[in-house]
């Protein structure tokens, strides 16, 4: 049995599913070929135009291969970070300020926000999986949203477990 405060422990897991995944990969090479069609079969239209639907076209198809393999991995939490399951390192508890899950919020489908206390200046993207900008980390996209709104519940709960209650943090900032 695991001890249940050893800080390698997961916690939670985010994957993503099947259908989900295929459909976005679908839709994004399907995009893709769209525009490449639509740029060779141009008849009247400007060498300009069908050059850049050829382009668009071309990012569009190597983003549906990235997607397939940006997704065949997990998101796993433990005590100590929020990680990959190559063992990249999205966010640290210590750095983590906060977690969003509102409509309002800048999040992937399915997902949610985590702000950070400090940026590392890294900015990486895993089509379909998550995101980092500065002090933002985006979680989310094909993945369930039961298991994201339960990883968000649990790093809030370490957040909370960490801080402490509201009424000690008032306490102490008072005296």
């Amino acid at each position: 049995m695991t001890d249940p405060g050893d800080p390698d422990r997961i916690l939670a897991t985010l994957t993503p599913r099947g259908t989900r995944r295929w459909i976005g990969v679908l839709v994004q090479a399907a995009l893709g070929a769209l525009l490449l069609l639509l740029s060779a079969t141009m008849l009247r239209g400007s060498v300009l135009w069908s050059v850049t639907l050829a382009f668009v076209g071309v990012v569009a198809l190597y983003g549906a291969f990235r997607l397939i393999r940006a997704t065949e991995g997990w998101i796993e939490l433990t005590r100590e970070e929020l990680r990959s399951s190559s063992g990249q390192v999205l966010a640290r508890m210590e750095n983590v300020r906060g977690v969003d899950r509102g409509a309002f919020a800048f999040k992937p489908s399915n997902g949610f926000l985590v702000t950070l206390n400090s940026s590392d200046g890294s900015r990486t993207w895993v089509p379909g999986m998550w995101w980092k900008i500065g002090r933002l980390v985006g979680v989310g996209g094909v993945t369930p949203a039961s298991e994201g709104k339960f990883m968000a519940e649990m790093i809030s709960a370490l957040l909370a477990e960490r801080d402490g209650p509201i009424s000690d943090r008032d306490e102490e900032s008072s005296s």
